[in-house]
């Protein structure tokens, strides 16, 4: 669970649907304002509120030997905040509404999430843990957590990802962040 809200500076690995995604949009200036610390982004609904209290509770559920919490790494400009882990696996926990039912395959941003944090820990092993949450868990945060309710899902490390769009994104917005620059897509160098 993290307590620090400021997301100035740093890029996290739940920024990655940013850094590679299409820079050219009003979503992506008012997200690289915050990244500048000119725009602070302190948005919350139930839904959000609701996942940050679950994800201790969920991460018990799975009743992991070993497992530690809220492991943060930082390398050079990457701040990356893991859920849960092991020395041989992270778990990331995502929350849905349940009557919408989860498939994975509609969650790229979650996957390429996870590959940042594979990448950044050096463990290449990965789930994504997704909790459905029932009207109940919306207003009281204390409900016991339903493991009918629970999938898991594989991520495999995809190096390439990694080294062919990740980070030569990632390099260059690192340049454009301690230099003040607004970054430009087509100046930006991939494989």
């Amino acid at each position: 669970m993290i307590s620090n809200k400021d997301r100035s500076n740093y890029f996290g690995a739940s920024d990655t649907k940013y850094i590679v995604g299409n820079w050219k949009t009003k979503t992506f200036e008012k997200w690289w304002l915050t990244k500048l610390g000119i725009h602070q982004n302190n948005f919350s609904n139930d839904s959000t509120l609701a996942g940050t209290y679950y994800e201790h509770k969920i991460l018990d559920a799975l009743n992991i030997s070993g497992l530690e919490k809220d492991k943060q790494i930082i390398i050079g400009r990457l701040r990356v905040n893991l859920d849960g882990n092991t020395s041989t696996k992270i778990y990331e926990v995502k929350t849905y509404k349940y009557t919408s039912g989860f498939e994975l395959s509609k969650h790229r941003d979650y996957i390429n999430q996870v590959q940042v944090q594979m990448y950044s820990s050096g463990i290449h092993c990965a789930e994504i843990d997704a909790y459905g949450l029932i009207k109940e868990d919306y207003t009281n945060y204390f409900n016991e957590i339903d493991l009918d309710r629970l999938s898991k899902h594989e991520i495999e490390y995809d190096e390439s990802f990694i080294n062919d769009i990740y980070l030569p994104r990632l390099n260059y917005l690192t340049y454009c962040i301690e230099n003040g620059l607004m970054p430009k897509e087509e100046e930006c160098i991939t494989s």
